[in-house]
């Protein structure tokens, strides 16, 4: 499939589940919980950055509770070019104290996709499915956000979300 075609359905899907998850959200959820959905279009590899994907074409949905308790899953192309996968929860924390739209954030949860001979780049792997830490800064202006996600000692990626409902 040409990455064009590839890029126009994930965004047909996303605008699919945009409308299904609001009214959904009327039904289901309570008043200050909130669903994002969330790219990246960039990761940066502090060593040897040209033989790494820089590209991710990460695609995710993420829950936050009125708590800022959070669950959600991604699905990306890793840094050695294989399929993954990350599934987590975690909190929010606003940076009150700095600007209200700062914050940061930790993920923890379960990768599944780096296999030999990478394998042993998770330092938590076995048969492909690893443990997976994720500290985050971020900046929530109305809807939308950027992120900056620390990738172990090796990367940082941007991500830009944008919530599907208030």
């Amino acid at each position: 499939m040409s990455p064009i075609i590839n890029c126009l359905l994930r965004i047909s899907i996303c605008l699919a589940l945009s409308v299904q998850m609001s009214a959904v959200h009327a039904y289901l959820f309570e008043e200050g919980d909130r669903g994002m959905v969330q790219i990246s279009p960039y990761v940066y590899h502090r060593v040897d950055n040209t033989d790494h994907n820089q590209y991710p074409r990460l695609f995710g949905l993420e829950y936050e509770s009125a708590g800022h308790w959070l669950l959600g899953g991604v699905a990306f192309r890793n840094s050695y070019y294989q399929d993954s996968a990350f599934v987590y929860g975690g909190k929010r924390w606003f940076l009150d104290s700095t600007d209200q739209h700062f914050y940061v954030k930790l993920a923890v949860g379960l990768v599944y996709g780096y296999k030999e001979p990478y394998d042993d780049r998770l330092p938590v792997n076995h048969d492909g499915y690893g443990l997976g830490i994720a500290p985050t800064l971020g900046y929530q202006f109305k809807r939308a956000n950027v992120q900056f996600v620390v990738l172990g000692v090796s990367a940082v990626a941007l991500t830009l979300g944008y919530d599907l409902w208030n």
